[in-house]
């Protein structure tokens, strides 16, 4: 708003309310004023660098972006730049390609051997990875310019009082994209939603080759965790351990805390990422925090990277995307497809060294190995939650209640129903039933319970029991055979799951209830793949 009104004092006028809007008029106005200072005619040749205008507007701007910037007084040149925003420079030629990049000939449209280049900006590899594996992750505060099918990358100098120096450039390698094409298509199914549900089993098969060690003959069972086995010393030496993280990525860390806990020893704390700035809550030198990221982008994640980075904390990352901002500033990171079962194998490597847990170790890493054919075995039940998700596509609420291991499942639950199904949705602890969602029960609501086998099952139980006797609409999650057990009136819709692990059942619990979602979504008519109001980035012309 301050940019704004003094845009609007200088005579510049606004189409519309979105902040984006202010950039180009800013740019407009430094280039005018810098222009000016320098005695440019006005005419074709402007006095001014392009990088210069777009540097001095970065200066002035607050929070994060990412911008490709063209203007009619530079022709055949761009300027890009970053900060906290993703933005990747996608670099493609004929012929072999170099493994490290000199910014000042080696990014030119000919480059040393002859060989043409095209060049592809965006803020996310699958945009890129049909025309190019070779990428530059643009890091905050680098400046792209190309001018003439040559390309500069440059450092913008923090210090406001330096203007139209040459700035020191950059210089680093290429990365290479592990991800396919077939990543970025949706193959034989309708939605990329639906693809990601049913390819969970691959996702978790992925996330735990090479780490986890099935053992037999001359190898013992384990988990190996590459970078980390450096770390682990220090973890365990942590006074606390705190995971961070927003959304889905808050909730995954949340079911698995119980484990890590239980084989550390070591005290757990969870942070929502935008809270823990708010309140600049302390973080010391013997902390370890846990950034927990899908994209590995999330501004408000990064954000909390960098204040426990400041206070000294060990910085250990998870997250789905190689080469993302968080990817490269933690101390340690591995790119995970499953989360929950990655932070599950972080607890199993922290608590290798007690002989007291190994036979609770064991198991879980016997339930991890059989985790994939599990996890298979529940989307052959599509059928069963498409029917589920006919009988609550007119509703207008729905409650989730868990506890325990499942403490975290009716939260991401009711997160997903209510981000792609636009039906609104509340997930609760059952432990806090009587303190006010017990009022909102009667006939007409429905109301799920997750009642799998593990330390809350009689407690689950008795849950059941009051809202059965308050006349609630009940839908209960338990594990195979018991039905009967956990309604023998049969007076709730039941929904089986596999057995595992207590620590493992919410994953193979919530993916019974993502489909759920996805069936939602698709019979109330909205778009399974681009939810309202939840786009990730802003795209403005002009």
């Amino acid at each position: 708003m301050d940019l704004k009104e003094t845009l609007l004092k200088y005579g510049f006028h606004f189409e519309s309310d979105k902040d984006t809007e202010v950039i180009p008029k800013l740019d407009k106005f430094v280039h005018d004023i810098l222009n000016e200072d320098l005695g440019s005619d006005g005419g074709d040749k402007q006095v001014v660098p392009f990088t210069q205008i777009v540097m001095d507007v970065m200066r002035q701007l607050e929070g994060a972006y990412a911008l490709i910037c063209k203007s009619p007084y530079y022709p055949n040149e761009l300027v890009a730049c970053k900060r906290g925003s993703p933005l990747l420079l996608g670099v493609k030629e004929t012929g072999d390609m170099r493994t490290d990049i000199n910014v000042e000939s080696d990014l030119s449209a000919e480059g040393h051997h002859g060989k043409p280049k095209e060049y592809y900006l965006a803020s996310d590899a699958n945009a890129i990875v049909e025309h190019t594996r070779r990428v530059l992750v643009i890091e905050d505060n680098e400046v792209v310019h190309m001018n003439d099918g040559a390309v500069h990358i440059f450092k913008l100098d923090s210090d406001k009082s330096t203007r139209l120096l040459r700035p020191a450039s950059v210089q680093r390698g290429l990365s290479t994209l592990e991800m396919e094409v077939e990543q970025i298509r949706k193959g034989n199914f309708v939605h990329f939603m639906q693809k990601e549900i049913h390819e969970q089993p691959d996702s978790l098969t992925m996330t735990m080759r090479g780490r986890l060690i099935r053992g037999g003959e001359q190898k013992a069972k384990g988990i190996l965790l590459g970078g980390l086995k450096d770390h682990l010393r220090t973890i365990r030496r942590s006074r606390r351990i705190l995971f961070i993280g927003c959304g889905t990525s808050y909730n995954a860390a949340l079911a698995a805390i119980p484990v890590v806990e239980e084989l550390s020893g070591i005290p757990v704390t969870m942070e929502i990422a935008s809270d823990l700035l708010d309140r600049q809550g302390p973080i010391y030198r013997e902390d370890t925090a846990i950034f927990v990221s899908q994209s590995g982008e999330t501004a408000d994640t990064l954000q909390a990277l960098e204040y426990a980075k400041s206070n000294g904390a060990l910085c250990v990352g998870i997250t789905n995307t190689v080469g993302s901002a968080i990817a490269r500033g933690t101390h340690f990171t591995k790119a995970y497809t499953s989360q929950i079962a990655m932070i599950v194998m972080l607890a199993l490597a922290l608590g290798d060294d007690s002989l007291s847990t190994q036979q609770r170790r064991n198991a879980i890493m016997d339930d991890l190995y059989n985790l994939p054919s599990k996890v298979r075995d529940v989307l052959k039940l599509d059928k069963d939650m498409k029917e589920l998700a006919a009988l609550l596509m007119d509703e207008q609420s729905l409650l989730v209640f868990g506890r325990g291991y499942n403490y975290a499942t009716p939260m991401e639950c009711a997160l997903k129903v209510k981000e792609v199904s636009l039906m609104h949705a509340e997930g609760i602890v059952a432990g806090e039933m009587k303190h006010g969602p017990l009022a909102l029960v009667d006939e007409t609501l429905p109301i799920i319970v997750i009642a799998t086998r593990d330390a809350s099952l009689n407690k689950q139980q008795s849950v059941i029991q009051q809202l059965k006797t308050r006349k609630g609409r009940l839908i209960v999650m338990c594990t195979e055979g018991d039905a009967e057990f956990m309604c023998p009136d049969r007076t709730c819709r039941i929904i089986e799951v596999p057995k595992v692990q207590d620590c493992l059942q919410p994953i193979i619990n919530i993916v019974r209830l993502q489909l759920l979602a996805y069936h939602l979504t698709v019979f109330r008519g909205f778009n399974v793949d681009q939810p309202r109001n939840l786009a990730k980035s802003v795209t403005t012309q002009w």
